[in-house]
């Protein structure tokens, strides 16, 4: 998989990387006609119901990397927080993720334990000192056994209020430190100040970008800069999944039944064929007696 995002990344489009939270999911990223699949982080802890403040352990996000990697034939650009602790935590991590079967990992630049980058808790999104995340960077790449596996670089200076100066002059060093793309992150409700970094951007190595607070930075748009190769899009898959249930569970208690909902959710047939029961029945008249 590690190769296959390789070579998608070297062809001159942009890679539409779609978030999800369980295999399903990830099939349904394949199905739609996504590039990858973002193993989330923010998904996953709202699995679980629980807040994206580094709550959700290595071991349940790489069980869920392990699983969808076994659903889908998309490459997992997955997302490890701040890797789980200092360097040398991050050497352990990178060979578990690319065991998992993930093509990608992408690490940040926060402290831990982090907060969830558009969180508004009045907490501050403190950052760790270059010359460490540049340590934790070297760390993954001498920790990859193949070479083709990809480790991006978060800079959450824009999220943390440190201008456009400061996120150049981190991922000017996190790409000197090996990166091999740049993820650029900012929760402004315009791309504004995402597109003046790119703009400023002069280095090589790819951007990345994850437009959820700017929702209309589009493919057109995007593609104009000529210097981002991704964009993921980071939460929808459970947002959608939300949005939903709560329709379809609200309807039910109104009607006092599922008659009026049950035309509007699909089949059992459906799930069951995202189950692989074709291949069960198959299996069955196979080996069966």
């Amino acid at each position: 998989m590690a190769s296959r995002l390789r070579e998608k990344l070297a062809e001159d489009q942009l890679l539409h990387v779609m978030a999800a939270h369980s295999p399903l999911s990830a099939k349904l990223v394949e199905e739609a006609g996504f590039d990858g699949v973002w193993a989330s982080g923010f998904e996953l802890a709202a699995l679980y119901g629980l807040p994206d403040l580094s709550f959700v352990s290595m071991t349940q996000h790489l069980d869920m990397v392990r699983a969808m990697s076994g659903s889908t034939h998309l490459p997992i650009v997955a997302d490890i927080d701040t890797g789980y602790g200092n360097a040398i935590n991050v050497t352990h991590v990178i060979a578990e993720y690319e065991r998992a079967g993930a093509a990608a990992v992408v690490i940040e630049d926060k402290t831990f334990p982090k907060v969830s980058s558009l969180a508004t808790t009045g907490r501050q999104q403190e950052l760790l000192r270059i010359e460490e995340f540049q340590g934790k960077i070297a760390a993954a790449l001498a920790s990859r056994r193949d070479p083709n596996f990809v480790v991006i670089a978060r800079t959450e200076a824009l999220i943390a209020g440190l201008g456009e100066a400061e996120a150049v002059k981190r991922a000017a060093a996190y790409e000197s430190a090996g990166a091999d793309m740049i993820l650029i992150h900012s929760k402004q409700k315009t791309p504004d100040e995402v597109e003046s970094f790119v703009r400023a951007w002069s280095g090589a190595a790819p951007i990345v970008i994850v437009p959820t607070a700017y929702p209309e930075m589009n493919e057109m748009r995007i593609s104009a800069f000529g210097k981002i190769r991704m964009v993921i899009y980071g939460n929808h898959a459970i947002r959608a999944t939300v949005a939903a249930m709560k329709d379809v569970f609200a309807r039910i208690r109104r009607d006092g039944g599922i008659l009026t909902v049950d035309k509007d959710i699909v089949s059992v047939e459906e799930i069951f064929r995202l189950q692989g029961m074709d291949r069960v029945k198959i299996t069955e008249k196979r080996f069966l007696r």
